[in-house]
């Protein structure tokens, strides 16, 4: 598997992807709405782009699939709860379903709910796991559910599923906001230092070679899977003294959640 990252360099700081089969040249492009540059490389590297695929439906990531498909006549596919707000799609995933590019390519679909309800990260199928994750899970952030989601399903995914993956899982979100999640988790939690460290890194230097992380990192770095650190609790009761005496994860959860919005 050849994975692309591709910056749009646009205000959202979105990420494109082209996830490619190295035996047959087909590739995936993943929320390809900087199309001009997703064409751009597919042509440069020998690829043709034979699938489109949304993580969800909100207009930053759906915006460059007509030209796409327009060029290449590649098919589209797209959380399967999404078909009345994405227009044009061929293909509806649930959980389970297996995206496959080329010949050596296989993608995991995960039903991934909480940033909207109808949204799907893909994980690898390989030694090496990666999840393309959308809008749900970011370096060292989370989705917010502002547009059609809800903070108690997103929850949910992060528990349920996210932080139950492989540690060595590789992240490839849909936007770079890797610098400002580390300054909320410094905000949140000042004595953790592997987000110091990461932090110090100045890691938006240039965003054309992002840095990744691993699940592994996230549960180290990530405040969203931080649920039970004394430190955090104790800054959050700063914020809401309603906060329970003995909290659980999820009204932690919920509380980061809403602080971050305003944040």
């Amino acid at each position: 598997m050849i994975v692309k990252q591709i910056w749009t360099g646009n205000a959202y700081r979105n990420f494109n992807y082209l996830v490619a089969c190295p035996e047959t040249g087909e590739a995936l492009a993943i929320d390809p709405l900087d199309y001009e540059k997703c064409l751009h490389h597919a042509k440069s590297a020998g690829w043709k782009i034979t699938q489109v695929l949304n993580t969800h439906h909100h207009g930053d990531h759906i915006g460059g699939n007509s030209k796409v498909i327009e060029a290449t006549g590649a098919s589209l596919l797209a959380h399967a709860g999404a078909s009345n707000k994405i227009p044009g799609m061929d293909i509806g995933l649930g959980a389970g379903d297996v995206v496959k590019v080329g010949n050596s390519v296989d993608l995991e679909v995960l039903d991934t709910p909480g940033h909207t309800m109808s949204h799907v990260c893909l994980l690898s199928k390989t030694d090496n796991p990666s999840l393309f994750c959308g809008d749900t899970l970011f370096n060292a952030g989370a989705g917010n559910c502002h547009n059609g989601g809800h903070p108690n399903d997103l929850y949910q995914t992060f528990v349920q599923q996210l932080a139950l993956l492989d540690d060595r899982t590789i992240l490839y979100p849909g936007h770079d906001y890797l610098e400002n999640n580390l300054r909320f988790t410094m905000d949140r939690e000042p004595g953790n230092e592997k987000a110091m460290q990461l932090l110090e890194q100045n890691p938006n230097v240039d965003p054309t070679n992002a840095m990744t992380t691993t699940i592994g990192q996230e549960k180290e770095i990530n405040t969203f899977f931080r649920l039970e650190n004394p430190e955090v609790i104790e800054q959050l009761r700063l914020q809401f003294p309603d906060l329970s005496s003995d909290p659980d994860a999820k009204e932690v959860f919920l509380k980061l959640r809403e602080l971050r919005n305003s944040w």
